[in-house]
């Protein structure tokens, strides 16, 4: 099965700051690592800049205005302790929240079952009016309401493995009923948020945590009890992955101890669920994963698990 790789040169041209885990060299590794192996079943594609009207639809005005018109001529622009702008910023974002969208109407037409989002910035902890935690604009969320407004997407479901808490994606779909967002992360974590008695307006989020020094056994209980049973019964017509990997053992920012067979595991799962449910149609974004050695292999793991290999 073919899975298209999306990804930008604008990616690399986002920085951080001086020091900053989430630095170009993320994107490197990745790419570096697909082009070594070369697997025939991936296909490459740059995806276009987010309209607009993409980005109102999770985060209406002025927010996209106050980033896009905000980023700096040189040096940066922080929006919070973690969060920083950066000339190319702007241009980067566009193309991470594009991808996403991209992603979804390849796989809504056919072109593919699965996609993958190797973008940065990152996405799940931007609100609808906020930057934070690495992220402008929430890539994930931008790409499900492109799913629903252009082609008339019913139920979505959004599973997020990052480490941290997608409080983004959860503030953005939290009154929503046709959407499910489901979360695994260790807890207690920066942003504090995914406690498991935030469920949603309508029952929509599911949060189950993990402690520091869980391994990937815990991690695949944990999913097998509570996240894919809650997927399979919304029976979602799209799927969508929020493909953190910084719960990996290796990642300086968490304190979980999964590895690349963890990510793969977890992702031929909701394949088969994607398969049962949304005529196979799966897309991944990118989120965090700051060891880029593993980081690279994490990935390589999570498209071969996407392609069925």
């Amino acid at each position: 099965m073919s899975v298209i790789l999306f990804s930008h040169p604008a990616s690399l041209e986002h920085d951080a700051g001086p020091g900053h885990p989430e630095a170009p060299r993320r994107i490197r590794a990745i790419l570096d690592a697909v082009e070594a192996v070369d697997p025939p079943w991936l296909l490459r594609r740059e995806p276009p800049e987010a309209s607009r009207e993409q980005l109102a639809r999770v985060h209406p005005e002025p927010y996209p205005a106050m980033i896009l018109d905000g980023a700096p001529s040189s040096g940066y622009r922080r929006l919070d302790p973690d969060t920083a702008m950066s000339p190319g910023s702007a241009a980067a974002a566009l193309r991470a929240a594009g991808a996403a969208c991209a992603a979804v109407d390849a796989v809504i037409a056919g072109e593919a079952e699965a996609a993958f989002c190797a973008v940065r910035p990152p996405g799940h902890h931007a609100e609808p009016d906020r930057a934070m935690g690495f992220c402008l604009f929430n890539n994930i969320a931008v790409g499900a309401m492109q799913a629903r407004a252009a082609h008339g997407i019913g139920r979505i479901a959004i599973v997020d493995f990052d480490v941290h808490h997608g409080n983004g994606t959860q503030a953005a779909f939290w009154n929503d009923p046709l959407t499910l967002f489901a979360s695994t992360h260790q807890w207690p974590l920066y942003p504090g948020t995914g406690h498991e008695s935030e469920r949603g307006a309508h029952g929509n989020i599911v949060n189950r945590t993990l402690p520091p020094g869980a391994d990937g056994a815990r991690f695949r209980r944990l999913v097998e009890r509570e996240i894919l049973p809650a997927v399979d019964a919304f029976a979602p017509e799209l799927l969508m992955i929020s493909a953190g990997f910084d719960a990996h053992e290796a990642d300086p920012l968490a304190q979980l101890r999964l590895h690349e067979e963890d990510f793969a595991w977890v992702t031929r799962e909701l394949v088969a669920l994607a398969a049962r449910h949304a005529n196979g149609r799966v897309v991944s974004c990118l989120e965090g994963g700051y060891d880029p050695p593993a980081l690279a292999r994490s990935v390589l793991a999570h498209l071969k698990a996407l392609a069925r290999q």
